[in-house]
């Protein structure tokens, strides 16, 4: 037993002056009878504390262990630690949102209290959130969740009446006729019926039940929770994912955190980052040989890379799920954000029910939509849905169990969804108006996109890919030896370094090329399309000058 005696005389030997300075909380030095004998008073946890404070935490550690061992409980300690969290939230990372981020937050920060830097304001591009952009919310939209939210507004005239019915409606759908209240786990009945309505017309007449539509936290509540179904298995059992490099990074993080196994595939340059079978092959066969691939992920339009897939490349995606026995998911939320000529959105769907019962009757997808992306940008309302085809009814089962274990997604999100899949129609009050807006909003991205890839393709050593959707352009950049030299030397990515001095020295926010994945030896940064177009060239003439003056620097 470690006593309190030997504790003290303990710290006495690590740092003789704690004596003078913790005596007057040892409640004093007892003699004994026998005068020749010195104990000291049972320690307090205060006065231990006092007297472990001046101790370095390497020995203060030391001793809380030697305490424990011996049954003298330290109130120090802590349960939860770095060593002993859950060891795969560690391996989480999400670039988007990263070190860049951080520092230019910081940047701002600095510019607000008044520090002089080489610019006066940071741009931020690293993110799709649009309407932080400046792009503006559709009226129609904004104008039924205000009457959901404040229903006494249903009086006054200045809302049209097909905004009141549409409030209405989903009203009706709630409980106790307020969207404060909770809503059914998968989500509003009369939504998913909406929902199921427009996946209908989207998809040429392709039946959709209402029963197989989730509505969801954003897409990725969806993509997340598919994820937690499709994981199982140790080892060599356990479940791989297949996923695009570059990818998102929301699927890289959700899988660290759910232990599964990243299986990559890359996508193609050199043809505008299109889908390789070949390729898919390569990734397959060569992830066998470790852990048991069960899914397919794609990302169509592509983030963070722009592209839209033929419906020749999907049906042959389709094609190698099926003779693989592989789960498709397919993240389609970018699916209104289409500008190249030539370049059409092909739902994983409707192409998989064209192809004929022999797919659209075996093989399994998840896809996914969500109301922050597109002309839409209403990033904050978490609003989304899902649908599943051919799923195991038994799991089916389950997955309503998850969802129903965080009760319900966002009613206010689930309303706006109801607006997106629902919206004016022809001959309604609100329709001119809607239309006028969605249509501004898409032409001025399809404008950037254009204008982006343009400027960039004007720049020695940078080459962008045709930005044909979604809402990013991920350009590849040739770095000098002495850069990637210099970078590797810190310990950071060649395009870390590069994007951070562009923030520190033009205080522009892009994200490196290394946080998505990319072939070994290639270095791109990804930034998204949404700056005004005013601020858009600025930014661009600002890194054109920035990536000529990096080059010359570190030649």
């Amino acid at each position: 037993m470690l006593s309190s005696r030997n504790v003290w005389i303990f710290i006495q030997a690590e740092k003789k002056h704690i004596c003078h300075r913790s005596s007057k909380h040892f409640a004093g030095l007892n003699k004994s009878r026998d005068s020749s004998v010195i104990t000291p008073s049972p320690l307090s946890s205060f006065s231990l504390s006092k007297s472990l404070s001046g101790l370095s935490a390497a020995r203060r550690g030391l001793i809380h262990r030697k305490m424990s061992e011996n049954g003298v409980t330290s109130r120090r300690s802590k349960v939860l630690t770095i060593d002993t969290m859950n060891a795969t939230v560690k391996k989480v990372e999400y670039a988007v949102r990263g070190p860049i981020v951080q520092r230019a937050v910081q940047i701002e920060k600095e510019l607000n209290e008044g520090a002089k830097k080489p610019f006066t304001e940071v741009i931020k591009a690293n993110i799709g959130d649009a309407h932080a952009m400046g792009q503006q919310p559709i009226t129609f939209f904004r104008q039924v969740l205000a009457l959901c939210s404040y229903p006494e507004l249903m009086n006054e005239n200045s809302f049209p009446e097909d905004a009141k019915g549409r409030a209405h409606r989903i009203l009706q759908g709630c409980g106790g006729k307020s969207i404060g209240a909770y809503s059914a786990s998968q989500g509003i009945e009369c939504i998913r019926q909406d929902v199921a309505r427009y996946i209908e017309r989207r998809d040429g007449g392709v039946p959709c039940d209402p029963d197989n539509i989730y509505l969801t936290t954003g897409a990725s509540d969806g993509i997340v929770t598919m994820l937690k179904l499709l994981v199982s298995g140790e080892g060599q059992s356990r479940t791989g994912i297949m996923i695009s490099i570059p990818q998102y990074p929301l699927y890289s993080a959700a899988l660290a955190e759910l232990g599964a196994v990243q299986v990559n595939y890359y996508l193609n340059e050199e043809k505008c980052w299109s889908m390789d079978i070949s390729e898919l092959q390569r990734s397959l066969e060569a992830a066998r040989q470790h852990c048991n691939p069960r899914a397919l992920c794609v990302i169509n339009p592509g983030n963070p890379t722009g592209q839209v897939q033929s419906r020749e490349c999907i049906e042959e995606v389709i094609k190698f799920a099926a003779k693989e026995n592989l789960f498709l998911m397919a993240d389609e939320v970018y699916q209104d954000n289409v500008y190249a000529d030539g370049c059409e959105f092909h739902s994983f769907k409707k192409v998989l029910f064209e192809m004929g019962p022999e797919y659209s009757g075996t093989v399994e997808l998840a896809s996914f939509h969500s109301t922050s992306k597109c002309y839409m940008g209403e990033c904050g309302f978490r609003g989304g849905y899902m649908e599943v085809i051919n799923m195991d009814q038994e799991v089916k089962a389950q997955l309503t169990k998850l969802v129903s274990v965080r009760l319900c997604p966002p009613v206010p999100g689930q309303a706006l969804m109801d607006l997106v899949v629902n919206p004016p129609q022809p001959g309604e009050p609100s329709y001119n108006t809607f239309m006028k807006e969605r249509t501004a909003t898409l032409s001025n991205l399809a404008e950037k996109a254009k204008l982006t890839e343009q400027i960039l393709n004007t720049v020695p050593g940078i080459m962008c890919n045709p930005v044909q959707g979604a809402m990013y352009s991920f350009p590849q950049i040739t770095l000098p030896e002495r850069a990637i030299k210099e970078a590797k030397e810190k310990g950071q990515a060649p395009d870390m370094l590069y994007c951070m001095k562009l923030l520190e020295e033009t205080g522009i926010c892009l994200v490196p090329g290394s946080g998505f994945g990319q072939r070994d030896g290639t270095y791109h940064f990804r930034m998204t399309i949404l700056p005004p177009t005013e601020k858009l060239k600025i930014l661009l003439s600002k890194l054109k000058e920035f990536h000529q003056k990096f080059t010359q620097q570190y030649s």
